[in-house]
C-alpha cells in the first residue's frame, strides 16, 4: 500500500483546495525544506527518497525487503500488526513442532525426527529475529523516531541543528497515541518548531 508517498507540489496544492492535502508551513531558521534530487518534489520534514520505490516517502522508516515496499507514515502501524501476527504464527509453529517431538537416545529416533527437529530450530531462529525486530520498532515508536533517523541522525540536517536529541519526542504516551490512534498525516514542521514543546 501507499506508505505516504510525497505528491508533486501541484497535486498537494490541488488537494489543499479540496481540503485533503497536508499544509506545509514556511520553515524558519537554518533548516530548510529541500527539493529531492531524484523526483524533484519538495520534501517535507522526515521524508526521504527511496531508491527502490523511486518515490519520496513521508516519515520514512525503511524499505522492507519482505514486503517489497517502503514503511512510512501511512503503513507503519500496519507493519507493526504484520510483525505481531508473524510472531504469533511462529510461536504457534514452534509449539506444534515441539509437541511432536518425543526424545529417545537412539540413531533411529534421530532419523525419524530430523525434519521435525530442524523445523523447530529454524522456526526458533525466525522467532528470535521477528521478536527483536518488533521490540526495536516498538522502542523507536515510543521515542517517536524512525529507523532511518536513528541510524543516520548525524547526516540529517534537522536533527543536527536541533538542541534536543529528538525534537519530535512528546513523551511515551503521546508518541504511542499519535502512532496507533492518529489516522491523518502530520505536519512535523509544526512540532519541530513549536516553541514550548507542547503537543500541537
Amino acid at each position: 500500500m501507499d506508505p505516504g508517498f510525497v505528491k508533486p507540489e501541484e497535486e498537494v496544492k490541488e488537494g489543499e483546495n479540496k481540503g485533503q492535502g497536508v499544509v506545509i508551513p514556511q520553515i524558519p531558521g537554518d533548516v530548510k525544506l529541500r527539493r529531492c534530487g531524484y523526483c524533484l518534489v519538495k520534501q517535507p520534514m522526515r521524508a526521504k527518497h527511496c531508491q527502490l520505490c523511486q518515490h519520496c516517502v513521508r516519515r520514512y522508516d525503511h524499505h522492507c525487503p519482505w514486503l517489497e515496499n517502503c514503511v512510512g507514515e501511512r503503513n507503519h502501524s500496519l507493519f507493526i500488526v504484520y510483525l505481531s501476527v508473524q510472531l504469533v504464527v511462529l510461536l504457534w509453529g514452534a509449539h506444534v513442532a515441539w509437541s511432536g517431538l518425543y526424545f529417545e537416545q537412539s540413531w533411529e529416533w534421530l532419523q525419524h525426527n530430523i525434519f521435525l527437529l530442524m523445523s523447530f530450530l529454524l522456526i526458533l531462529i525466525f522467532t528470535i529475529v521477528v521478536l527483536l525486530l518488533l521490540v526495536s520498532q516498538l522502542y523507536l515508536i515510543s521515542c517517536n523516531t524512525t529507523t532511518w533517523e536513528f541510524m543516520s541522525s548525524h547526516r540529517i540536517s534537522y536533527l543536527r541543528h536541533s538542541e534536543l536529541e529528538n525534537p519530535f519526542d512528546q513523551g511515551i504516551i503521546l508518541n504511542l497515541w499519535r502512532f496507533f490512534c492518529s489516522r491523518h498525516l502530520t505536519a512535523w514542521e509544526n512540532i519541530y518548531f513549536h516553541k514550548n514543546s507542547e503537543p500541537v
